[in-house]
């Protein structure tokens, strides 16, 4: 695990989400939604996806089908649709451009870094371990962990409790709607990144990149200073 800063008083957290940030597996996801589609009798356009991606599955299979379903039955399809993601993705995974200098730096400067992701911790497990990330991070939180997915601040705020901060102490790296309105909606300040979001799409963050590689802790020194004021 990495360690803290000394100075209590400098304590500061980065919560990255997992799909599209630190990893590209969007194409995967949305590869096993239309594989379900084909078993269950429905389509997803990518107007849908792209809208929806960053959300639980619960929420979203309602959305898609058109069709009040019971718990079972959502269930039964989430769990179909993520051993299929777990199949496609398995042998596919690299960490996003940028990641692993980025992570590297927040250490040298003494931050807490956490995940705070909708999806299930299976996959949480394996996208980190498959791509060598999981030793970067002081704490995970998964869709499990919490009762109202994203938009719903609770993932985040999870996220800070476990690494021992205050919401204020900690910025949000996301690309979807879904999780930045999360991030501010938790008092957080959010850097986006365009991987799966159009720049258009993403200004209610605090700031807007198209990769990990074009932020430093610096960035994020400067989005809490900030934010404090």
């Amino acid at each position: 695990m990495i360690c803290c800063m000394s100075n209590k008083d400098n304590n500061m957290g980065v919560i990255f989400d997992l799909d599209g940030v630190l990893v590209d597996t969007g194409w995967a996801h949305k590869q096993s939604w239309l594989d379900l589609g084909k078993e269950e009798g429905f389509s997803m356009s990518d107007e849908f996806f792209c809208s929806t991606f960053g959300m639980q599955n619960y929420m979203i299979i309602p959305m898609v089908t058109g069709r009040d379903l019971p718990r079972e039955e959502i269930d039964r399809m989430a769990d179909w649709k993520e051993q299929r993601y777990r199949e496609i993705v398995a042998e596919h995974l690299a960490p996003a451009e940028g990641v692993e200098d980025l992570l590297e730096d927040l250490r040298n400067r003494g931050f807490r870094t956490a995940v705070g992701s909708s999806a299930p911790r299976v996959n949480v497990d394996l996208v980190l371990g498959s791509a060598d990330l999981l030793a970067h991070f002081d704490a995970c939180v998964s869709g499990e962990q919490v009762r109202h997915s994203k938009p719903a601040p609770d993932t985040f705020l999870k996220a800070a409790e476990e690494l021992g901060l205050q919401p204020s102490r900690c910025a949000v790296v996301e690309d979807a709607v879904q999780g930045i309105d999360a991030g501010k909606a938790a008092g957080m300040p959010v850097a986006a990144v365009t991987t799966t979001r159009k720049r258009a799409d993403l200004t209610k963050a605090d700031i807007i990149v198209d990769s990990l590689a074009e932020l430093a802790a610096d960035d994020f020194v400067r989005m809490l200073a900030n934010h404090d004021r």
